[in-house]
């Protein structure tokens, strides 16, 4: 029986052009810590080298613990003196970036729906940003982050999308089977992965990522309005 309903944010509720958010948020990024001494490719690379550790980390630690690893390893440990200078930019520079986002008022429309129809909601993001960034990206989207039950953070996660066990870990803390649970997600490679954990998936085609030009057939696919009747169908 179909109980919880698992999101992707980037892409999915939040309409965006990847290569054009990466963009405008690394140019602000590299303007907020140059002062520091933080030459700007340098430090880009860097913050590439630790994405690629968390989307390679095995559950040894956290992402956070693996992504600081890397920046000290290429800064030293002086490095983690300038912290609350990159959570500042998170809370305040970062913001500006939803400029180059997108809105869905339907998708908004179809979360308050499946709120109303009793399902649990959980934000099922790739978690590669600090607590403060994935929740400011939901409000970008027009949503209240207190609608999930659970958000994946880079502090909170040890994997990454496409290992399944990033799946796993959210069946975990929310004590639930994968039968029991469906991910929407517009990316084949990193969200319809959830389906080896047994999870029913439905592929969100709006800001479609087909990276290996699969067959998108094998998936339920559409829209919000085609999401909200599978979903009906599953509970009729």
């Amino acid at each position: 029986m179909l109980k919880t309903i698992l999101f992707d944010l980037d892409g999915t509720l939040l309409p965006m052009d990847q290569d054009e958010f990466i963009r405008d948020y690394f140019q602000r990024l590299a303007q907020k810590v140059s002062p520091l001494g933080y030459e700007p490719k340098e430090l880009i690379d860097t913050v590439w080298a630790g994405t690629k550790a968390m989307v390679k980390n095995n559950g040894a630690q956290s992402n956070e613990e693996a992504f600081w690893a890397v920046f000290v390893q290429r800064y030293g440990e002086e490095a983690l003196r300038d912290r609350p200078a990159f959570d500042e930019f998170y809370r305040v520079e970062f913001q500006k970036v939803a400029g180059v986002c997108g809105r869905n008022p339907v998708a908004r429309e179809a979360v308050e729906t499946l709120r109303l129809m009793g399902f649990r909601l959980a934000l099922a993001t790739n978690p590669l940003f600090p607590e403060v960034a994935t929740r400011s990206r939901v409000r970008w989207a027009g949503l209240e982050p207190e609608w999930f039950e659970y958000i994946t953070t880079y502090e909170n996660s040890r994997y990454c999308k496409p290992n399944s066990a990033y799946y796993g870990d959210i069946l975990t803390q929310l004590a639930c089977t994968g039968d029991e649970c469906l991910m929407v997600g517009n990316d084949v490679g990193e969200d319809m992965t959830a389906a080896k954990l047994g999870m029913r998936v439905f592929l969100l085609t709006d800001c479609l990522i087909n990276r290996n030009g699969e067959d998108i057939s094998a998936y339920p696919h559409g829209g919000f309005p085609e999401l909200l009747d599978f979903v009906r169908t599953m509970t009729a």
